[in-house]
């Protein structure tokens, strides 16, 4: 199984970013899909999850702000960022759960990818 992010980039506040999550290996469309993010010297925090069946669940800090969405004949699930602030700056990363519970610890999450960087700053 591998899960690969693109499209992280520094970002000017109250910009916008979308980032995607490439999947292979896994019956994609049976897994539920997740986004972290990891700030500089602290945890790794939920952000947003969407089921097979296009339930969803956000973290209230992105609520309004963020969007999660997935592409099952692309294999691909993405995450749309706008009203960008600098406390978004963090590594994000997406994670695939067979369960597809929308639960927000990242102890649920069977597959992980590698990560991509988004900065916010002016």
């Amino acid at each position: 199984v591998q899960l690969v992010e693109s499209g992280g980039a520094l970002a000017q506040p109250g910009g916008s970013l979308t980032l995607a999550c490439a999947a292979s290996g896994l019956s994609f469309d049976r897994y539920g899909l997740a986004w972290f993010r990891q700030a500089l010297g602290k945890e790794r925090e939920f952000v947003a999850a969407i089921t097979w069946d296009w339930r969803n669940h956000y973290t209230d800090s992105v609520k309004g702000r963020f969007a999660i969405s997935r592409d099952n004949a692309e294999n691909t699930v993405y995450l749309q960022m706008n009203s960008l602030r600098p406390e978004d700056t963090a590594t994000y990363y997406c994670a695939a759960e067979i369960s597809s519970s929308l639960s927000s610890s990242p102890a649920r999450y069977e597959y992980w990818g590698q990560g991509t960087q988004v900065t916010v700053s002016s």
